[in-house]
């Protein structure tokens, strides 16, 4: 998992003072390119990690090798800490190392570096959309996050109208590309998509998050109910063996594979709100799927064919060429 690496590659250059890529590589045992590609990351991410040129060059810290992680400053122990800390969510032995880390860093700071560790939520299943590009208001997001500090933003809601928010920031989850803020607000427990946000300003107001507060157990609640909302209808569908990630694509964890079928297809059960949200993909699919169940679907479907029939039949029948 690259937060281990990233750990394990900032502790080996306190120990050795300054390595190469190719000797990270050969430590941790990846390629040269993701070793340079961590220590990039590192030094992107605000560590002070800088490369050296020439002969006898590689990558050391600022301030020579260290034995522990007493030389980091605030910002800095923040900047390691938001980008190892989402992994410790869904690896034990990455949240204990950094609770051993933590443990090794100065008490003035040691409080925001906890803070920090427990900021983001990586999340990789995708709930059928595509992903959008990086808000470039996460970092800022994720400072305020760290300093308790509120938040002042424009928020579009599902239905395009926008209003002025006022918020607790709480955490970040990355859903697969996607960046949802969790917050108080004077209604309780909000959460917002990050990129319906515009006009974000940190403000110099404060706030203590809940003592009993824990992301990762938040984003749980939150997914599982969003799944009950979106999963009141499913079909059983048949799919060549080949197609089914395009499928698993379309419609993210609402597609479950079952088993195979002894022509080699594969059964999957499809999920969505409505009969009509699961036949709209399937109709591009022609004779390549087969519904097994769900009247609902299946006569979705016949409706959507016919209309595509009454519409383009006389532009199928034209002379060709």
């Amino acid at each position: 998992m690259r937060a281990d690496r990233l750990v394990a590659t900032l502790l080996l250059m306190q120990a050795r003072g300054r390595v190469t890529a190719a000797e990270v590589a050969a430590e941790l045992e990846v390629s040269v390119a993701t070793a340079r590609r961590d220590l990039e990351a590192l030094s992107t991410a605000g560590i002070p990690v800088y490369p050296q040129q020439g002969r006898g060059g590689g990558w050391s810290l600022v301030g020579g090798a260290r034995t522990d992680l007493s030389g980091l400053t605030a910002a800095e122990a923040q900047a390691l800490f938001l980008l190892v800390g989402p992994a410790a969510a869904v690896a034990p032995e990455v949240k204990a190392a950094l609770r051993k880390l933590v443990r090794a860093l100065p008490d003035t700071f040691r409080a925001d570096a906890e803070a920090a560790a427990d900021a983001v939520v990586l999340d990789p299943a995708r709930w059928g959309e595509r992903a959008v590009p990086r808000s470039p208001v996460v970092e800022l997001l994720q400072g305020a996050v760290v300093r308790r500090r509120r938040v002042r933003f424009s928020y579009a809601a599902r239905n395009r109208e926008r209003a002025e928010r006022t918020v607790e920031p709480w955490g970040l989850v990355d859903k697969d590309e996607i960046w949802y803020l969790v917050a108080g607000t004077e209604r309780g427990q909000r959460t917002f998509r990050v990129d319906r946000m515009d006009g974000v300003e940190v403000t110099a107001g404060t706030f203590e998050r809940p003592v009993d507060f824990d992301l990762s157990s938040v984003w749980e609640r939150v997914v599982s109910e969003v799944e009950q909302r979106r999963s009141l209808v499913s079909a059983t569908v048949l799919v060549a063996a080949r197609f089914v990630f395009v499928l698993q694509d379309q419609y993210g964890r609402h597609c479950e594979v079952l088993d195979t079928v002894g022509d080699g297809r594969v059964r999957v059960r499809l999920a969505a709100p409505t009969p009509l949200m699961i036949a709209q993909p399937l109709a591009g699919w022609g004779a390549m799927v087969e519904v097994e169940d769900s009247p609902g679907v299946r006569a979705e479907l016949a409706r959507l064919g016919a209309e595509l029939v009454a519409r383009y039949a006389e532009a199928g029948s034209g002379p060709t060429s």
